[in-house]
């Protein structure tokens, strides 16, 4: 039997009355009429044929994606040393992900500190031309009005799960839509099918099909931006946002309303992770992933501090939408169209805590951080209310630290925590805690196992550790070489958050307290 979990309320934006197949412009549409420039006379084309054509639906929608357009765009990133000079740089010249990584360390030893800088921003309603839209949107009504598993869904659930031409901030290699190729690529389904009217069932098939072609490379995970479908279809591999985007297409084109989830750090190890899910007709989410396992055979296997999902219209309730002029936040949260369904996935708390930080004159905002390869990096928001602030629907049992965003950097706001199962928080590091442990380790992560007569040693002998604990930052310990027993540290504080790190690592290495003569890792 299929697990279902509960369809998140989908947060759409307001349509303003004025209808786009009126030719009486909203508010919002002459506003993307001023950003559109010089492309102002393709959108009013498309506005004029749907007009002329008499389908106040397909006006609709057309009216839906431009009130909604402003933010989406292709984004170029590319590589540039310290002096801003752009370095070459394509993953595809190297047999595999540990090549590629050696060379990067190479370039950076030849360079200097390297970083993924925009190199241009295409928006779309600068540069979409009108038949796009018309393309885009007479292929997407075929699909929802023909195909028999897509008869349950409503328009709403169309415009922001069907209807959108794009799945990220990948380019659009043509100006026709990817909807034709995949339309006919899977013309003939329903005679496969068992039930016909199952948008499941058309799901896996062509999530099968996709599977037989296309596969993870971790190459990709240095290759800047996302691909868009010819790259796909030129080199059959990519990351896992490139697997998503391949199902939103082939599934879209054909009336399934899939999606892609994210959370943007793991809470529990590196990286980052983007899945798919499919919206049932009865308002259910069945996560799977594109290219790889078919929807009710998927399951995360890490935690989670947060899950977002991708959304074409403006979210209001969005951070983007309270800064002012000029405030700068960490660059992820700044995005308009995501919607929070962390509480799809994983069990949540609210977090209200007293900052006993000095609060600096510019932060109207605190952020809540994750520890994910070797730093904290912000997963969500909250607004300071004199010395309150509260961070709503957070993944439990994760370690966690308040901080503030200054001059583009993170620091501290209060003490790190952990938010226990039950939504308690475990204060780490209090005050006036001067009680020192004695720490033994026997692995840098979370592989920990003994033996009856022996426990078991996870460490590379010869290899030279430091262990550190935070106290408003990493303060090191001691430095130890491993000779095949525990490494044990004297008196050391206790109620801390410790970091043991192996010299010359990518610090990968997970954070953890120490209870009971253990390391719990977080």
């Amino acid at each position: 039997m299929r697990k279902f979990l509960k369809l998140f309320p989908i947060i759409l934006v307001t349509i303003l009355l004025a209808s786009c197949s009126s030719i009486i412009y909203s508010d919002s549409v002459k506003n993307s009429f001023k950003m559109a420039k010089k492309n102002k006379r393709q959108i009013k084309h498309a506005i004029s044929y749907f007009h002329n054509k008499g389908d106040s639906l397909q006006s609709d929608a057309l009216c839906y994606l431009l009130e909604n357009i402003n933010d989406h765009s292709f984004v170029e990133i590319a590589l540039y040393d310290s002096n801003k000079v752009e370095i070459p740089w394509n993953v595809l010249d190297y047999e595999n992900y540990d090549e590629a990584i050696v060379v990067m360390d190479s370039l950076e030893e030849e360079h200097g500190e390297l970083h993924w800088k925009l190199k241009e921003k295409k928006l779309d309603i600068q540069a979409i031309p009108g038949e796009f839209f018309i393309d885009n949107i007479e292929l997407a009504f075929k699909a929802w009005k023909e195909k028999p598993w897509s008869q349950g869904y409503s328009f709403e659930v169309f415009k922001e799960y069907i209807l959108p031409y794009r799945g990220s901030n990948e380019p659009i290699d043509s100006w026709r839509s990817w909807r034709g190729y995949f339309l006919d690529s899977y013309k003939d389904l329903e005679k496969k099918m068992n039930n016909p009217d199952d948008p499941i069932e058309a799901a896996q098939l062509i999530n099968d099909d996709l599977k037989s072609w296309f596969k993870f490379d971790s190459r990709f995970y240095l290759h800047p931006t996302d691909q868009g479908l010819f790259e796909m279809l030129m080199n059959k591999i990519g990351r896992c946002e490139d697997m998503t985007n391949l199902a939103i297409y082939a599934m879209r084109a054909n009336g399934i309303p899939v999606i892609s989830d994210y959370t943007p750090h793991w809470a529990d190890t590196g990286n980052n992770h983007a899945w798919n899910a499919i919206l049932t007709p009865e308002g259910d989410v069945i996560p799977f992933m594109g290219c790889e396992s078919n929807p009710g055979d998927y399951s995360l296997r890490h935690r989670m501090a947060k899950a977002y999902r991708k959304a074409f219209s403006e979210q209001k309730d969005n951070l983007a939408f309270k800064l002012n002029e000029e405030e700068k936040v960490p660059a992820w949260l700044a995005g308009k169209s995501y919607i929070d369904v962390t509480s799809v996935y994983t069990k949540v708390s609210d977090v209200t805590l007293e900052l006993e930080y000095d609060i600096p004159d510019s932060a109207r905002f605190a952020y809540l951080c994750v520890f994910n390869s070797g730093e904290w990096k912000a997963i969500h928001w909250g607004k300071i209310k004199g010395k309150t602030v509260t961070f709503t629907n957070m993944g439990v049992n994760i370690a966690y630290l308040p901080m503030f965003y200054v001059n583009k950097e993170l620091k501290p706001a209060e003490k790190p925590f952990i938010l226990r199962k039950n939504g308690d928080l475990r204060i780490l590091q209090g005050d006036g805690d001067y009680d020192f442990i004695k720490l033994i380790s026997v692995t840098k992560k979370n592989i920990e196992k003994s033996t009856e007569q022996k426990q078991i040693v996870f460490l590379d002998e010869g290899a030279t550790y430091e262990l550190f604990y935070w106290d408003d930052e990493w303060k090191s310990v001691e430095k130890q070489v491993a000779k095949g027993d525990p490494l044990i540290f004297k008196d050391i504080p206790k109620k801390r958050l410790f970091w043991l790190v192996e010299e010359g690592s990518k610090k990968e290495e997970r954070i953890f307290t120490y209870d009971n003569n253990k390391q719990i890792w977080w």
